[in-house]
């Protein structure tokens, strides 16, 4: 991770932006862990992330332009603040991780549940999700398959994405994910084509091959549409 690398997305008097982004999800899933790598608890080096309770702030460098993360991890409280904070989550994010466990289907099925709820909270928004599955480590004790989970995204108009916590893998592709999401939605198209650009620039071969057969074969295909619209769910670099 490259440490240099309100209510909603507020730029300050150097330039830089700041996106609210909220974890959501129920509670063994790993969210605080993602926190924490998020912070940079498990780095290393020490990080340049500021700490305030369940706030967290980090500066990233994303396509080559600053973005600083104030990430929320505070969807579980003590007994009778549940609720209300929960709701106050619901509108403040710019954006939303809804997180659940491969290895626990109730989790995923409540994930389900989270995504009905903002949008019923954000109706008249656009509001950047991405369904999270998280300890795709544990392969021996997977309940929900990655079909299943794209399936799903693809149902509820979100992004897609298997992490695991544990071993920190696909960790930093959601964090730059969700910021990519975010601007897509609310900078200029000139901006995100110079972003797109510069991401395609540091594509591999084989990608951009296989991105541009695949739609050769859309045009003619609608089975196949779909499944490359389920397979997009993948892509944290396009809406």
């Amino acid at each position: 991770w490259s440490s240099d690398s309100t209510d909603s997305v507020i730029s300050s008097e150097s330039g830089n932006t700041y996106y609210r982004v909220v974890l959501m999800g129920e509670q063994g899933v790993g969210k605080s862990t993602l926190a924490n790598i998020f912070a940079g608890v498990h780095d290393s080096m020490d990080s340049d992330c500021e700490v305030l309770g369940d706030t967290y702030e980090r500066t990233l460098i994303v396509d080559g332009e600053s973005a600083t993360v104030i990430l929320l991890d505070m969807w579980e409280t003590e007994q009778g603040e549940n609720e209300w904070l929960q709701d106050h989550c619901m509108q403040v994010g710019d954006a939303y991780l809804i997180v659940y466990s491969i290895t626990d289907r109730a989790s995923f099925e409540k994930a389900s549940e989270l995504r009905i709820q903002l949008r019923r909270a954000r109706q008249a928004e656009d509001i950047p999700i991405i369904l999270v599955g998280n300890k795709s480590d544990l392969v021996r004790c997977r309940e929900v398959s990655v079909s299943e989970g794209r399936a799903c995204a693809v149902v509820f108009d979100c992004k897609f994405i298997e992490t695991s916590a544990a071993v920190q893998h696909n960790v930093k592709e959601l964090f730059e994910g969700i910021v990519r999401q975010v601007r897509l939605r609310r900078d200029s198209k000139e901006k995100n084509e110079r972003r797109l650009a510069y991401q395609k620039r540091r594509e591999s071969i084989p990608r951009k091959a296989r991105r541009f057969w695949g739609k050769i074969v859309a045009k003619n295909n609608k089975n196949m549409a779909f499944k490359l619209k389920s397979k997009s769910c993948h892509d944290l670099s396009v809406l």
